[in-house]
């Protein structure tokens, strides 16, 4: 006798995974659908069945940000699988305690959900679970650094790190000195290409900034003052609006970009 659809999902073994809740929001009266970045299945989207009833087993677990292990039930060519339990390791309370950490953390969580692809990336999944820890505990005149040094790394890792070693445009060779960065040509540029391009001319030590910044190297730069930091993180958020993001709405990011 063949099996009915509800039977043969009890048989199947769901499967064990560690993850990072990046997102959460609610589906009808009684669920959520979160959307979990998993060391072993890339992003997930997944329901948790009954997640807002009073008396859930999920109760508080499924907070943005909470990492723990996830058991899954993945369904074949599905886009929105089911969440079975998920079992929390760390909350990352202390994110909450100052502004400038939650906001920089959202941020990451943000560009990691948007642009991640669906397989599995150990490098991005790394990045997001260890910039946590990271800007739950570094001091405060370091979240600036910190976390302009995980989004860069998080852009880079996604596959649109800006040119850095020779002209964005046509391949020449870099002065010496300052430098032009051209957000629409994706990188640096020679001094024949710079004149006719809308950039930025980076001084030195904010060329060394970047470079450092792009590499994940944050122990290396010192603390930014308040207007370098300011124009650091306009340029990052240019270069992801037109590199990464194509127009999308990036609510999160544009936040941290307007942090006093």
């Amino acid at each position: 006798m063949a099996l009915l659809p509800a039977a043969i999902f009890r048989l199947m073994a769901p499967v064990s995974t560690p993850a990072l809740v990046l997102h959460a929001f609610p589906f009808g009266e009684t669920s959520k659908i979160v959307r979990l970045l998993t060391r072993e299945h890339g992003m997930v989207s997944a329901m948790a069945k009954g997640a807002r009833q009073p008396k859930s087993r999920f109760g508080a677990r499924l907070q943005v940000m909470s990492e723990g292990t996830a058991q899954l039930y993945l369904k074949q060519n599905r886009d929105l699988h089911t969440l079975a339990d998920f079992d929390v390791t760390e909350q990352h309370a202390g994110l909450s305690h100052d502004v400038s950490r939650y906001v920089a953390a959202a941020a990451l969580c943000e560009v990691i959900m948007r642009f991640s692809p669906a397989e599995p990336h150990l490098e991005v999944f790394e990045i997001a679970v260890e910039g946590l820890v990271h800007l739950e505990s570094v001091p405060v005149d370091r979240i600036g650094t910190v976390s302009l040094a995980l989004l860069w790394s998080a852009v880079a890792a996604l596959g649109f790190t800006p040119r850095m070693d020779a002209c964005a445009r046509d391949g020449r060779g870099l002065p010496d000195g300052p430098a032009a960065f051209s957000v629409a040509e994706g990188g640096f540029l020679c001094a024949r290409c710079a004149p006719s391009a809308a950039k930025t001319v980076l001084p030195v030590a904010d060329r060394e900034v970047l470079e450092r910044l792009i590499s994940g190297d944050w122990t290396s730069v010192a603390p930014l003052p308040p207007r370098r930091e300011t124009a650091h993180r306009r340029l990052l958020v240019r270069f992801v609006e037109r590199h990464v993001a194509e127009g999308r709405e990036l609510k999160a990011l544009e936040f941290w970009q307007e942090l006093p």
